[in-house]
């Protein structure tokens, strides 16, 4: 008998996430997963609703060869026939096991521009995000355990823990924050090496409450595109398809990155990311993590961007939902912590403290505080 947390999951994303209807059509899109219940499930759930759901299998390993000894003409019609599909798509579910989250480390920057440019742009985003109703999420196996440095069953029971949360009270934790994010200006961010600020003026706010991710628990907008000015290092490990990196450092001048550097990884690859397009040099997203149950880096975006006490900077392509105007084909959330345990770090908006080493200031904000 299943394990009765996956139904849990399955109704999540199919009534609150995706809020899938009968006569839609749904896409889950499944990679390297160990265990079928999950699709399973959201088959059947769809089904029943009246909706027609369809399930895509794929493997990291076969997509890093056709990434790898790709040419232009065959990712060109990769991306276009996956970018019809994904044009009938009314919702849209992945669901990544990523047996080994570096498959694609050693696949040439040339290709992987390649790929981004011709596949990932086009199928994501310019269709999925902008024309969907989308959720992403990872399932728990070993090797995620392992990232999270913790045994298989621990990590399981966590995973659970976090990714079913009340979303419904989620959504009404994170309005004060909302409005507070809507009224504000000018934000100064003060934490070891980082000393940065920026205008968020008249860009919309949005909130973060297991729609798009799951698990979930953020309020994201986008700086003013050229308001960005001073230095940030993001303590949180991170990879970048397939490539990881540490303590990356980036300098801006004008809303541009014009020095980067990391305490470890190759910092020329890092660079050329940066390089990838004229948008991947300035920030599309700037967001505030505050799931109050995640609490630590796993080297997964997924959880680490929600920590409870940390913000993200995204260099790259921005929301539809908080457009700044910045247009890349890449989109990479680079996460610091501020709790003290990390080494502190404050939030001000308009000159006004809302948050020091990780807890908010206002009163209807603490229940978003690390528990």
């Amino acid at each position: 008998m299943p394990d009765p947390r996956w139904e849990t999951l399955a109704d999540i994303l199919i009534t609150h996430s995706t809020r899938l209807q009968a006569g839609e059509t749904l896409l889950v899109e499944c990679f390297d997963l160990d265990d079928t219940t999950l699709p399973r499930q959201l088959a059947r759930k769809a089904a029943e609703l009246g909706a027609r759901p369809l399930v895509d299998i794929k493997d990291a390993r076969v997509v890093r060869e056709l990434v790898r000894y790709a040419n232009e003409p065959q990712l060109k019609l990769w991306g276009e026939i996956e970018r019809g599909r994904m044009e009938q798509v009314d919702a849209y579910i992945a669901l990544r096991g990523a047996r080994n989250v570096s498959e694609m480390s050693d696949v040439a920057p040339e290709k992987l521009n390649l790929y981004n440019t011709l596949y990932m742009k086009p199928v994501h985003f310019d269709c999925r995000i902008k024309r969907t109703k989308w959720c992403v999420l990872r399932l728990p196996n070993p090797s995620m355990a392992q990232q999270a440095g913790m045994s298989t069953d621990a990590f399981e029971e966590f995973y659970f823990d976090v990714c079913c949360l009340d979303y419904t009270w989620l959504s009404r934790a994170l309005r004060p924050l909302v409005a507070r994010m809507s009224e504000a200006r000018e934000v100064h961010i003060v934490a070891p090496e980082t000393d940065l600020r920026f205008s968020i003026e008249g860009i919309p706010v949005v909130s973060c409450a297991g729609e798009m991710n799951i698990p979930d628990g953020e309020v994201f907008t986008a700086p003013v595109r050229d308001s960005v000015e001073g230095t940030v290092r993001f303590n949180t490990p991170t990879i970048h398809q397939g490539t990881s990196f540490d303590g990356i450092r980036l300098e801006f001048e004008g809303g541009k990155i014009v020095d980067a550097d990391c305490t470890s990884g190759d910092v020329k690859k890092l660079r050329r990311i940066f390089d990838a397009d004229e948008g991947a040099s300035f920030i599309g997203e700037w967001s505030i993590g505050c799931n109050p149950r995640i609490l630590h880096p796993m080297r997964d975006i997924l959880f680490d961007e929600k920590i409870a006490g940390s913000f993200h900077l995204t260099p790259g392509n921005a929301y539809d939902e908080a457009d700044n105007g910045n247009r890349s084909k890449i989109h990479w959330d680079l996460v610091q912590i501020q709790r003290p345990e990390y080494g502190g770090g404050s939030i001000s908006f308009d000159g006004e403290p809302i948050r020091i080493d990780g807890c908010f200031i206002p009163e209807d904000l603490r229940g978003l505080d690390p528990i």
